[in-house]
């Protein structure tokens, strides 16, 4: 089996809008005599690769520990589209795949709420991106909720380069953090 990291790194990868740079400092450390290593972390649970909880836009929305963690893992689908996908994209191309979808637009693939409207009507487990948001400005909170509302994963901040499309298998288990509204994960995909 082979393991494709598709994890971006915390602490350099970058942030959305205004969210604060992730750091870490050290609490105790071998260098400054200490017996052994100690770091403390600073950072919102969208640092880097993470998945969204329906806390997140939905007042009494699920958090992270609630999660379904079928949903995160198993068969998925990467394809690579660029521009914002609407309810007609989503038409042609669920059909062709799996109950997870990675889609890979080098930063800049989107769903209008169109698009949301077709993933959830269709039932997709999971959905992720290699842009920072799902979604564009305009259109952002009700993509979100839409998905959210519906049991749909969202899965942003990938690193799929140099992930050619196909069907693999996926892990991207959220931290077990209760009442936060994201996570950070370390997000893999698997082939024979």
């Amino acid at each position: 089996m082979k393991i494709i990291d598709i994890s971006r790194e915390i602490f350099t990868s970058p942030c959305y809008a205004d969210d604060p740079q992730p750091h870490y400092r050290w609490h105790k450390s071998i260098y400054a005599g200490d017996d052994y290593n100690l770091s403390v972390l600073s950072m919102t649970p969208h640092a880097g690769t993470h998945i969204d909880a329906p806390l997140h836009f939905i007042k009494h929305g699920k958090c992270v520990e609630e999660c379904t963690l079928e949903k995160c893992f198993g068969s998925c689908t990467v394809i690579t589209i660029s521009g914002v996908l609407t309810g007609e994209d989503m038409d042609r191309l669920l059909p062709h795949c799996a109950k997870r979808l990675l889609i890979h637009g080098n930063g800049d693939a989107v769903l209008e709420l169109s698009a949301a409207r077709v993933i959830t009507e269709n039932n997709l487990l999971l959905i992720g991106t290699d842009a920072l948001s799902i979604s564009f400005d305009k259109q952002e909170e009700a993509v979100h909720r839409e998905l959210l509302s519906n049991g749909t994963v969202i899965l942003e901040n990938l690193c799929l380069d140099n992930v050619p499309d196909g069907n693999y298998i996926l892990s991207a288990l959220p931290l077990k953090m209760s009442g936060v509204e994201a996570s950070p994960v370390r997000a893999v995909l698997m082939t024979k």
